[in-house]
């Protein structure tokens, strides 16, 4: 297990990033006397000869799309090298670790998977039985995940592709290569649809600030000039979110940032967003998810359609861009409430500031999902989908499942082609305005002067964690040499 490349760490789909799901065991492996290989099929092809040579392949699977992606790697790696050892980690593993152990998987770690993953490693190659290992389930034995505090090690991003291979900060025209880390992991709230819910049941862990930083300075070392701090909730410690970001502005003040934050913690924390702003934060991604109030209170979101316009008045007035994600598509959602959407982002000046794969996420329900014991949504459920890993519902206005269709084929061919936002926007609003029968407003573009038009900015990977994969996102695998598999 310690020769170079006897542990493999794939990563399958991190949002364009470079991955931490794999960078973060790689640190904590290398500590442990390990020579781990990476493998990131989001930029690289699949190299058989590194999964040939692996006596263990652990696969990260912090999404839904990195899982549908990951069980297919997990086949390859059964054809090809079956007497590996197959782990998966990250936080839908553990969701769905009675499917994986029972289809393709030896192992699954879910929370705080990087101890357990070396403790693991370390029994396998010792020849000991996996039933004393904390923290990981295996065939005959499912626990919970893991959530204990860890002595957390800095990222190893050696051997990782080259930050520019990954996605870039757009703005005011140029591009800018991105660094990614995050501060905390886990989640103070109980939102019902967050997949986070279940597996950290309102935890949250902190991340040393000294590793944090150590990070970012060799990502600032391999050309990082913004950072995306990828926390599921910034502002879940204020105090240490904005140690890190003074004393990075203080070393770096000019790499520029990014962060994900609640709607109630901008207007509990609102005081702060002038300094973030003068330290450097472009643009704050928030879960907006919808603005009826009625699916706001069926998701436990705690916030209000009317808190959203408080929010985005917050953050403007400090200079920053509100980029909200939504999710229009759930079953209490209406075919006016859709329209709605359109009318609010034109006249709250949001068309750049949204991409427009939001206009089609769908809610997704996996297993154990908070939903599914503390909702009315089981009327809208069909079965579970475990291949799919999803339980699959239907609205009870069959239009709207039709229009998801026709709007999410509009979305991924305008992501193909790198369409104008206002385009797409037009596109997608007529379409939504056809189905209901009724006419359109006047096509934005054409009200719309390019010379006064500044594009906030963005980073350049349009997709979605909660987004259903892409045909091409699902295509077969590529791999080094031997052509798609």
């Amino acid at each position: 297990m310690r020769q170079p490349g006897a542990i493999l760490l794939v990563s399958c789909y991190e949002l364009g990033h470079q991955p931490i799901g794999i960078a973060l065991p790689m640190g904590f492996l290398e500590q442990a006397g390990y020579a781990p290989a990476s493998l990131d099929i989001a930029v690289e092809k699949v190299d058989l000869e590194r999964i040939t040579h692996a006596r263990f392949v652990g696969i990260s699977v912090p999404m839904h799309t990195a899982l549908r992606l990951g069980v297919r790697v997990a086949e390859l790696v059964r054809e090809t090298n079956p007497s590996s050892h197959v782990c998966f980690y990250g936080l839908y593993a553990s969701l769905n670790a009675e499917y994986l152990l029972n289809y393709v998987a030896d192992s699954v770690i879910g929370g705080e998977y990087e101890a357990p993953l070396v403790q693991l490693i370390e029994a396998l190659e010792q020849g000991d039985s996996l039933a004393n290992v904390e923290g990981v389930s295996h065939r005959g034995k499912i626990i919970g995940p893991h959530l204990t505090r860890l002595p957390f090690a800095v990222p190893s991003r050696t051997g990782l592709p080259a930050l520019e291979r990954y996605a870039h900060l757009e703005r005011a025209g140029a591009q800018h290569v991105v660094g990614y880390v995050e501060a905390s992991r886990g989640c103070l709230h109980l939102c019902l649809h967050c997949p986070i819910v279940p597996v950290y049941e309102g935890r949250f862990f902190i991340v040393p600030a000294e590793v944090i930083l150590e990070d970012i300075r060799r990502q600032v070392m391999a050309g990082a000039t913004h950072i995306t701090f990828g926390d599921p909730d910034f502002l879940n410690g204020p105090g240490h979110s904005l140690s890190i970001v003074r004393a990075m502005h203080a070393e770096f003040p000019h790499v520029t940032f990014d962060f994900t934050a609640k709607i109630e913690h901008i207007l509990k924390h609102r005081l702060i967003f002038p300094e973030l702003g003068s330290l450097g934060c472009l643009f704050v991604i928030s879960a907006v998810e919808s603005f009826s109030d009625l699916v706001l209170a069926k998701l436990e979101k705690g916030h209000t359609r009317a808190d959203v316009f408080a929010a985005l008045e917050i953050v403007r007035q400090a200079g920053i861009t509100l980029r909200a994600s939504l999710v229009p598509f759930t079953p209490w959602a209406t075919f006016d409430d859709y329209l709605e959407l359109f009318d609010i982002v034109e006249s709250n000046d949001l068309i750049d500031a949204t991409d427009a794969v939001q206009y089609t996420i769908r809610l997704l329900i996996p297993p154990g999902s908070a939903l599914l014991a503390r909702s009315d949504i089981h009327r809208f459920l069909g079965p579970l989908d475990q291949a799919g890993f999803q339980y699959r519902w239907t609205h009870p206005d069959p239009r709207m499942d039709k229009l998801h269709q026709e709007v999410s084929a509009v979305v991924e061919a305008a992501a193909r082609t790198s369409e104008d936002p206002v385009t797409t926007f037009d596109r997608l609003r007529a379409m939504a305005y056809r189905f209901a029968d009724r006419q359109p407003p006047a096509p934005t573009a054409a009200r719309t002067q390019s010379f006064d038009r500044r594009r906030p900015p963005r980073l350049t990977e349009p997709w979605f964690c909660c987004a259903e994969p892409t045909e091409s996102q699902l295509h077969p695998l590529h791999t080094k040499g031997y052509g798609e598999v």
